[in-house]
């Protein structure tokens, strides 16, 4: 199966991204937005949209637990904060299933952590109290990480959250809307069977590139 790519790379999606963003921005009159980047992918798509909103850029880690048998599917997602959301899926509940799946979990926090440590010291010093945090990542498949960053993101104390990115599965939108006060996607393509095959040039973000994009647009919180 042939897909039509969408994008040029994340900086084409992310420029995109930022059109829209802004002008839904402006209409609804947003004061303190922070945008907040799934790394390391959406730190290529969300540098343009705090660069065109002129607020501080900076990370919401979270990561996939991957089934203890299918590494490639999703059981649920964490964040470096500790905070956890389970699939709803009808699985085996089985003593040993138990115990991988709390083994899974040490180690998607692992990772995490990890990834936090590496980026953090690009990150701004904001003030989430009554902003509004905008999260993004380069593209959404299942939703499991960008919805527990938006878990972690409320506990922030922040006014409202917004889930953006440039791509998504149309029959996820429903789903995707409970976790935030706005959500915002450009392309809904059908059938959808991976982010990348949406994007001409969809190279792996190493740590340091990410850095780059973090230091580059590191200023203070502004009305």
């Amino acid at each position: 199966m042939s897909y039509t790519p969408l994008f040029c790379d994340r900086t084409d999606a992310g420029e995109k991204l930022a059109q829209k963003i802004y002008a839904i921005k402006q209409s609804a009159g947003t004061k303190r937005p922070i945008v907040y980047a799934l790394p390391r992918g959406g730190l290529p798509v969300a540098a343009p949209v705090a660069r065109i909103l002129g607020c501080p850029l900076t990370i919401m880690v979270a990561k996939k637990i991957s089934h203890p048998q299918n590494p490639e599917l999703a059981i649920g997602a964490v964040t470096a904060s500790l905070n956890v959301l389970w699939s709803e899926q009808k699985l085996l509940r089985s003593k040993n299933y138990l115990r991988a799946r709390e083994l899974a979990l040490n180690e998607a926090i692992d990772k995490a952590k990890l990834l936090e440590a590496q980026l953090i010291p690009g990150c701004p010093q904001v003030n989430t109290e009554n902003a509004t945090v905008i999260l993004i990542d380069d593209g959404i498949a299942t939703g499991m990480t960008i919805a527990v960053a938006a878990i972690a993101a409320k506990a922030l104390g922040c006014a409202s959250v917004w889930l953006c990115s440039p791509v998504a599965p149309l029959k996820l939108l429903p789903w995707l809307s409970q976790w935030c006060d706005r959500l915002i996607i450009l392309e809904t393509p059908e059938p959808f069977l991976s982010v990348s095959n949406f994007y001409v040039d969809f190279p792996q973000v190493e740590s340091s590139e990410a850095l780059v994009y973090l230091q580059q647009q590191h200023q203070p919180l502004t009305d």
